[in-house]
């Protein structure tokens, strides 16, 4: 059976019905789960996709001794005619996200100490401790708050200022998990030593009540605390004899023997405000959770002797943090990207200019109107991205001399334009829709949607666009579509064939977004320009369609195709969302930590085969200006002969 599913088109703009299988999503979330980075994660217990499981069981020869039942277990009944026909001895779960509680695991425990299992049973894993650590850092920092920006103009340094409502403001109220061990220790002052903050014994009731614990430290240096590391270990008998840690490198018990996870990462937290610490000068660290989130604050008192009321779970009222995700904010804080665009501005702004901005809560046009354009227009598609336009421009009294129009720019009107013509379109371009390096090609749709209103000789910047790929060997990434085989010595071909099927389907064979500035990789092959896109004219209704190869240069396996998006400002000037520095002979990666780029991982064939074989990439890519969609097909090829 076929069914109907809508799909906001992140490209054009447009809401779109498609006709897919009734089974469409359940493949997605297989295809793209990463369950076989759990199973390959040496040190964890893994509990199998419930429809998999039973063949799995069944296939090992342990029909007769386990039971599975497909139910939450807060739904699980007791009795003789119930799923369990009595308390269990032995409670094993595994519950946890990055922060330890995301998933719900007090609430589950609560529930399966009060009607699932015996008192006084064993838990596996037995016990949990979670540890932080504090830290300043501006680059972390640069991922919750808006920094001033300077702009130097014929009149001298102007500074864009944050809004007092966002610099007070304390921020989202969830995790920013990450791989910690990517960050440079170049990128972080440690103020104090890594402190254990709280612990939950599985084996005994388990509260999902809001609780707080706190921790009296001296900070080993001076400094402006803003940040928290956290992470966590579990240990899985009641000895603490066997351990599952996951700590960064520099705190681990075995750097050498650190175990590489996705599923599992380490968490940032942004105190609501920095605060000034001084070396020796004691202080208390602490940690508030309710039944699904933490969150870190500082006092100078012991919280138990002042009593006072405990900060609440943080909430952004600046409206920043919802429109800006993290990355987001760091991109905005890139200094050096902003002068990017300030000096390509120079080149094409003239005093007469007439500026429309479109991109979603972008500061262009504040930097239009700097740079010495005679009026500016902005285009905000929500209703949130206004109101924090809103509130920036009149924080740098601006509010009178920016027009900005709540509308989806599509939709625009002369009236909305008063009547002038555009001399300059400006983008950076940033769509919150954008998961995929080329969706932010809705800006060529939208500049072919006011074409109407571009004036002789008008200037589109970018100008042009272009896309990239190079192939690469992962250190650790490919293990997200590697098939297991055999976990522990149970055999679960099943769910290789499983993820394999799904991955046959339409959307599921696309490339999929990763940070890879967090996923060490070497390039194989050197960059390819594989598409360009010319924003100076409207989309045109053909195919643009490239086919070609891409040789290897260096040994190693070939995991995948890495994409992303090159968007030429001026003829001089290019932003760059991907590989940002020229490929050096061992072939190190060294990628936009901003943007997320997109890999078309190639096969599920095992990646830790040997060297060899394959030494050419053929790959046919296609844009399809009807849908905004990019599809993509990519081949290995072994080029070698057969006496060599």
């Amino acid at each position: 059976m076929k069914v109907f599913c809508g799909r906001a088109n992140p490209t054009t703009g447009s809401v779109e019905w498609l006709e897919e299988d009734e089974h469409y999503d359940y493949h997605q979330e297989i295809a793209r789960s990463s369950y076989a980075d759990m199973l390959h994660d040496k040190d964890r217990v893994f509990k199998p996709m419930a429809d998999a499981a039973v063949k799995i069981v069944e296939k090992n020869g342990f029909s007769d001794k386990i039971k599975i039942i497909n139910k939450h277990s807060t739904e699980v009944t007791m009795g003789p005619d119930g799923d369990m026909p009595c308390r269990a001895n032995i409670l094993i779960t595994e519950l946890f996200d990055t922060e330890l509680i995301g998933e719900g695991a007090l609430p589950s425990y609560e529930h399966a100490h009060r009607h699932l299992v015996q008192e006084n049973c064993e838990a596996v894993p037995h016990r949990a401790t979670v540890y932080a650590q504090l830290v300043e850092s501006r680059r972390m920092w640069s991922w919750n708050k808006l920094f001033p920006i300077p702009v130097h103009t014929s009149c001298g340094e102007q500074v864009i200022v944050p809004p007092l409502e966002l610099e007070r403001c304390p921020g989202a109220p969830s995790v920013y998990d990450i791989q910690l061990n990517q960050v440079s220790s170049a990128d972080f002052t440690v103020l104090s030593d890594v402190l254990p903050m709280f612990s939950v014994d599985f084996s005994k009731q388990v509260s999902s009540s809001a609780a707080c614990h706190s921790r009296q430290f001296e900070p080993v240096a001076s400094g402006r605390a803003q940040v928290v590391l956290s992470w966590w270990d579990i240990e899985m008998d009641p000895e603490g004899n066997i351990k599952c840690s996951m700590a960064p490198f520099w705190a681990h018990s075995d750097p050498e023997e650190l175990q590489w996870r996705d599923h599992w990462m380490q968490c940032v937290y942004f105190l609501p405000q920095e605060e000034p610490v001084v070396q020796g000068s004691s202080i208390y660290l602490v940690a508030h959770h309710d039944d699904y989130c933490v969150w870190y604050s500082l006092q100078r008192t012991s919280p138990e002797k002042d009593r006072r009321v405990y900060p609440a779970r943080p909430v952004c009222d600046c409206q920043a943090h919802l429109l800006w995700n993290r990355p987001r904010f760091g991109e905005i804080n890139d200094q050096d990207r902003t002068d990017q665009y300030i000096q390509a501005l120079r080149t094409v702004l003239k005093p007469d200019s007439v500026c429309l901005c479109v991109s979603d809560g972008s500061l262009l046009s504040l930097l239009a109107h700097h740079l010495g354009a005679e009026q500016v227009f902005t285009v905000e598609s929500s209703a949130a991205s206004y109101r924090l336009m809103k509130k920036i421009f009149k924080a740098n009294h601006l509010e009178d001399k920016i027009n900005i129009i709540e509308k989806r720019p599509e939709l625009l009107t002369s009236a909305d334009l008063e009547g002038k013509k555009i001399s300059l379109l400006l983008g950076e371009p940033f769509f919150t829709t954008s998961l995929l390096p080329w969706h932010n090609l809705y800006f060529w749709y939208v500049r072919t949607a006011v074409d109407q209103h571009l004036g002789p000789g008008a200037v589109v910047m970018p100008q042009t666009a272009s896309l990239h790929a190079v192939v690469v060997e992962f250190r650790d990434l490919w293990r997200i579509r590697s098939p297991c085989g055999d976990c522990e010595g149970f055999d679960v071909h099943i769910m290789d064939d499983m993820i394999k099927r799904a991955l046959d389907f339409r959307e599921s064979k696309e490339a999929e977004p990763h940070p890879l500035w967090e996923y060490p990789c070497r390039c194989l092959s050197e960059p390819q320009q594989i598409l360009t896109f010319d924003f100076r004219q409207p989309v045109p209704p053909h195919l643009i369609h490239a086919e070609g190869s891409i040789e290897l240069r260096r040994p190693g396996r070939s995991h995948g195709a890495v994409l992303w998006m090159e968007y030429h400002l001026t003829p001089d000037n290019t932003v760059n969302t991907g590989l940002l520095k020229s490929v050096e002979d061992k072939g190190d990666c060294c990628w936009n930590p901003h943007c997320k780029q997109a890999v078309y991982f190639f096969t599920m064939a095992d990646p830790r085969a040997p060297l060899g074989g394959p030494q050419t990439v053929s790959y046919t890519v296609d844009f399809h200006p009807h849908t905004g969609d990019i599809t993509m097909d990519f081949s290995l090829s072994d080029t070698l002969d057969d006496g060599q």
